[in-house]
């Protein structure tokens, strides 16, 4: 399936930079693991040379070292930059450009290829200010993360009648989320609207490579909302991704990903070493089968684990 972005083509995969950030919000803090700059830069230039030119960022991972590292990396590279900024509780007038201004100049980039408003707050406001910045040139498309069906409805009339569009939504997505999440799926399927998955993984919970008995970092956000009673749970969804795994001779943690590709979903995945550049380039291009794809489904909503951000 060929997807488009700004009248181009785009890769159908993103590389997410979440875990890039240093300190509040950071790789440590969330996910219990930091990762040297020289690390980052040696997987950025592997995934780079395997063909993984969508880079998605935003403010608040790691408040701006995350876009401040990858700016340092894009420096003369034809890449796709997305970026996001996250609304105050109460709309101040101009906060999307002083955002966006500040995103840009740590990417060291003129525009944003497409720009997010992170959470939903706001929208009316929020999306006319975002829809003026298209018209300057300063954003290539409008995104919405993290929105329900009538918040991405509300968000398109906004944008129609200031003369915009809205080209995607950005939400969470995983075999863990599927109840709350296909409805939206569906609707921007039928909407032409482009639909990007985050934390398709779950963190890691669902690359197989950690169970009951091998849990996140204890002291991490991800350790805190998924502990060692979820893994036993889900033990059953570990235990057939990792045979898919060694039926299609790749990592486990590739079958998340490509069962998110069989839904039409451009899945948002998260590298911090060259090698995992490798394992994703294969995933993105295997197909399922069919009832492969349903037993996972199965296995998932059997457990009964429903996955949901603080944020969310």
């Amino acid at each position: 399936m060929k997807y488009y972005l700004n009248d181009k083509e785009i890769n159908t995969c993103v590389i997410g930079t979440w875990g890039w950030g240093k300190g509040q919000n950071g790789g440590k803090i969330v996910f219990g693991k930091s990762y040297s700059e020289e690390q980052l830069k040696n997987t950025f230039n592997k995934a780079f040379t395997y063909g993984f030119d969508f880079w998605d960022t935003a403010e608040v991972y790691g408040y701006g070292t995350s876009e401040k590292l990858l700016g340092s990396l894009i420096r003369g590279k034809d890449v796709v930059i997305s970026t996001k900024h996250f609304p105050e509780k109460k709309y101040k007038n101009g906060e999307n450009r002083v955002a966006l201004v500040n995103s840009l100049s740590r990417l060291g980039a003129e525009k944003a290829d497409i720009y997010w408003l992170h959470l939903p707050k706001n929208l009316e406001e929020n999306m006319k200010e975002l829809a003026q910045l298209q018209k300057e040139g300063l954003i290539g498309s409008i995104g919405l993360s993290n929105g329900n069906i009538e918040q991405i409805r509300l968000a398109e009339i906004i944008l129609r009648e200031n003369g915009s569009s809205l080209a995607a939504v950005q939400n969470h997505y995983s075999l863990l989320t599927l109840e709350r999440e296909s409805a939206v799926l569906e609707y921007c399927l039928s909407r032409r609207i482009l639909f990007f998955g985050y934390m398709i993984l779950e963190q890691g919970a669902l690359s197989g490579h950690y169970d009951a008995e091998n849990c996140f970092p204890p002291l991490s956000m991800r350790g805190l909302s998924f502990g060692r009673s979820k893994f036993r749970r889900i033990q059953p969804l570990i235990g057939y991704i990792r045979s898919l795994g060694k039926k299609y001779d790749m990592d486990p943690s590739q079958i998340a990903i490509a069962w998110a590709v069989s839904k039409g979903v451009i899945p948002i995945v998260g590298l911090t070493k060259p090698e995992h550049a490798v394992s994703l380039s294969r995933g993105i291009n295997t197909v399922l089968e069919c009832r492969e794809i349903r037993h996972l489904e199965m296995l998932a909503l059997e457990s009964g684990v429903k996955c949901k951000g603080i944020w969310e």
